[in-house]
């Protein structure tokens, strides 16, 4: 049959597979649609997986070079299907167990490949061989994980520069589906330009160096997930019978045990020996004006309301003289009181010019005084040595 998943080329089923992976990888994991892309994605790359696997396109006695450009985009599968099983949905710790066990075997499968293969430098594997989280030293830790972030940074900037060197679009960096998918070869032809190949394998080789340095990350991750999940207390459906048995026994011998006959609001008061039973509220003799009263109180607020608006309440204090008026660049360009002066005893032939200047005179001669009296420097001579 045409739609027989064993017909579909390897191509078009790892292409297939990662655009249902990349449109997961921008929706919210909770919904169910985002579920059934990564289950879809999920099971056409087991299947490409196995496919790879009965074909024994890769083979430990062959090198780097043996493996043809076509064959080569395929050894990032297994790093992809781990990469999917740790966004799928998990709601329960034993399917979330069950998850992080087929990603890390994923991870491993994919590593032990490249490491086959001598694709990683020996730089490399010291770099990300190291587990961050089991470094005690704060200062260590944080020094090896910057240098794990710069060298995936450089790798990162040497795809995007091939990339853009081969004309190829610019696209998420941090998307892995969409960066495996664009490196697929469009033809299983030989017959293309041999710089253009030589381009591609670089880029690939890159890739491949980039995703094993992440998922070095996510099996560290894991490990410590697994550590969590280990120690975390067993789900609240299990415990929700033993505890309403266990809240039933304690109730059997609390001295403070609640009475439910008491509670019920309906019946008499008191028994016939004066023994009350249910609640009750002892009022003043004013019962009913006491009532109302405590009953407008219910709904206040728990705060005094203002007794004015902000309105009434400036212009009282602009009444009491509380509020500076003036300032602003108009009262800075406006003339102070001695150029006012100034500028008023100038004005000649006007008695209101004479007056002005007497007053200017007299101003300048209390000055002067007072600068005979008090030479410059005679004020505080507490600091003095």
């Amino acid at each position: 049959m045409a739609n027989d998943p064993e017909d579909v080329s390897l191509r078009a089923l790892y292409t297939r597979a990662l655009e249902n992976a990349s449109k997961a990888y921008s929706l919210p994991t909770i919904e169910d649609a985002t579920q059934e892309l990564v289950d879809a994605a999920s099971r056409d790359l087991n299947l490409l997986i196995s496919r790879i696997s009965a074909l024994h396109l890769f083979s430990p006695n062959e090198t780097l070079d043996d493996v043809s450009l076509g064959d080569l985009i395929y050894m990032t599968a297994p790093y992809i299907l781990g990469e999917v099983e740790l966004n799928a949905r998990a709601t329960e710790r034993e399917r979330r167990l069950e998850l992080l066990r087929k990603a890390q075997a994923h991870f491993r499968e994919f590593a032990s490949r490249l490491l086959d293969y001598s694709i990683i430098p020996e730089a490399d594997r010291e770099l990300f061989g190291q587990q961050t989280f089991a470094i005690t030293d704060p200062a260590k830790r944080r020094e090896a994980k910057i240098a794990q972030f710069k060298k995936e940074k450089e790798l990162k900037n040497t795809i995007s520069a091939i990339r853009v060197k081969n004309g190829m679009q610019e696209i998420d960096m941090n998307n892995a589906y969409d960066l495996v998918a664009y490196l697929i070869p469009t033809s299983t032809s030989d017959d293309e330009d041999s710089d253009k190949e030589t381009m591609s394998r670089q880029t690939i080789t890159q890739l491949l160096r980039l995703q094993w340095a992440t998922s070095t990350g996510h099996l560290n991750s894991i490990e410590q997930e697994f550590e969590l999940l280990r120690h975390a207390p067993p789900p609240e459906d299990n415990l929700e019978g033993s505890s309403k048995s266990q809240q039933m026994s304690d109730n059997t011998w609390r001295l403070d045990r609640p009475n439910h006959s008491l509670l019920s609001k309906q019946g008499p008061l008191l028994d016939k020996s004066g023994k009350p039973l249910r609640p009750f509220q002892i009022l003043p003799s004013s019962a009913a004006a006491e009532r109302v009263r405590l009953q407008g109180g219910v709904f206040g607020p728990d705060h005094r309301l203002p007794s004015m608006t902000i309105d009434e309440y400036l212009e009282e204090e602009q009444r009491r003289g509380n509020i500076i008026s003036g300032g602003g660049p108009q009262s800075a360009q406006a003339p102070t009181s001695k150029e006012q002066l100034t500028i008023d005893s100038e004005m000649d032939g006007s008695r209101e010019g004479e007056q002005n200047a007497e007053k200017k005179r007299q101003e300048d001669e209390r000055w002067a005084n007072f600068t005979d009296d008090n030479p410059r420097g005679s004020g505080n001579t507490m600091n003095r040595g």
